[in-house]
């Protein structure tokens, strides 16, 4: 039993889904690729229980097969070989696969693909469709806003609210939050689930900036994506998301609004002498000037910065987390920000001054309390 293939289409595919296989897998076979061929037609599947993904290609080949590949060795073999056509043979008693290339001879072994983890079957008919560029962009502006604690399950992914004509993102981790609305995305329906942030890591590298379609559905316990010919299926995180809604404050007069890469790079700048446990960064607002400040005690180390910005609102001094802030600023996309703040121990609202197309972004920092007043 045997197959053809070139070495570097190969490795592409097999690029596409490695991300699933876990670096310490707790099974020996969830190292391994499943190399299923049906008429011509090669699926390459991978999985860790948790989330799976799988990718189809055309090779050369009069037989049907299933064999499970061990997924390091083989790419490390193709990375090793010039793009030429390779030849798989597969020993069914044995499962041992002989690779032939032009001028050399590889052997590995391989397990039975009937051992191979089934994926979840599809048993549900609810599906919606959105634009790749747009699933890519939510995903992208919501992920790093994710927590690490997995104390705090329900805050390491992202929470989607699906209503009949919108869709909203949400990430926080309990220090920052973003709220994504996307007016673009019609569900059709209303539900909501939190989608883990490895399926959503693996998404936002595949996925093509474009207008391609994938498809959504989902059941009561994974979502199932399909574009082009990729397919991920990852299982949602089984918690209560907080009512985040509580946090974000519903009246701020204090309205700061700055170009967004001059703020940037300020903070960049002074957080360089901010406390390199706290990251402590004080930011002091009065009339049309901003006094981006911090200071290091321990070292003797402070630094200052004035910024021109338009300003609304009573005199200010708050402190943020400079590394938060940094966050937040790096992604938002527009020239301009608008930091709206209410009082010194409130979170602090940051918004593009012009929102895209068809989606309102809301970030949100908490403060960090001021230890005295800047001079």
């Amino acid at each position: 039993m045997k197959f053809i293939v070139n070495t570097s289409a190969l490795l592409t595919k097999l690029q596409v889904v490695i991300g699933t296989v876990a670096a310490k897998p707790i099974l020996p076979i969830l190292d391994h690729f499943l190399f299923n061929i049906k008429d011509g037609i090669l699926t390459i599947t991978s999985t860790d229980l948790e989330t799976s993904m799988s990718t189809t290609m055309e090779v050369q080949s009069e037989e049907d097969c299933v064999v499970a590949v061990p997924s390091r060795l083989t790419m490390d073999t193709l990375k090793a070989l010039p793009n030429q056509p390779i030849t798989f043979t597969l020993d069914e008693k044995t499962h041992a696969i002989e690779l032939r290339s032009e001028n050399g001879r590889y052997k590995l072994s391989g397990q039975p693909g009937e051992d191979f983890p089934k994926t979840p079957d599809l048993d549900s008919d609810t599906s919606f469709e959105m634009s790749s560029m747009t699933l890519l962009s939510s995903i992208s502006k919501t992920i790093f806003a994710t927590g690490t604690d997995d104390l705090r399950l329900n805050l390491t992914g992202v929470y989607v609210e699906l209503f009949n004509d919108s869709a909203n993102f949400v990430a926080t981790d309990a220090n920052r939050l973003v709220r994504l609305k996307r007016k673009d995305v019609k569900p059709g329906v209303e539900h909501s689930f939190i989608l883990p942030k490895k399926a959503l890591n693996l998404l936002k590298a595949t996925l093509s900036d474009d207008d391609s379609v994938v498809k959504i559905d989902y059941n009561s316990s994974n979502a199932y994506f399909s574009f082009g010919d990729v397919k991920l299926i990852c299982r949602f995180i089984d918690e209560r998301y907080p009512e985040y809604g509580a946090v974000i404050p519903d009246e701020n007069p204090n309205v700061l609004t700055i170009n967004r890469m001059d703020l940037l790079n300020s903070v960049k700048r002074i957080s360089i002498f901010s406390n390199k446990t706290t990251h402590q960064i004080r930011l002091k607002i009065s009339g049309s000037e901003l006094v981006v400040s911090a200071e290091d005690i321990d070292m003797a180390n402070e630094a200052t910065e004035r910024l021109g910005c338009a300003y609304e609102g009573v005199d200010i001094e708050i402190g943020f987390n400079s590394k938060l802030l940094m966050d937040i600023l790096n992604n938002i996309d527009a020239v301009s920000v608008r930091v709206e703040l209410s009082e010194p121990s409130r979170a602090g609202i940051i918004l593009p001054d012009e929102n895209e197309e068809n989606e309102d972004l809301l970030m949100l920092v908490m403060p960090m309390m001021l230890n005295s007043p800047s001079a």
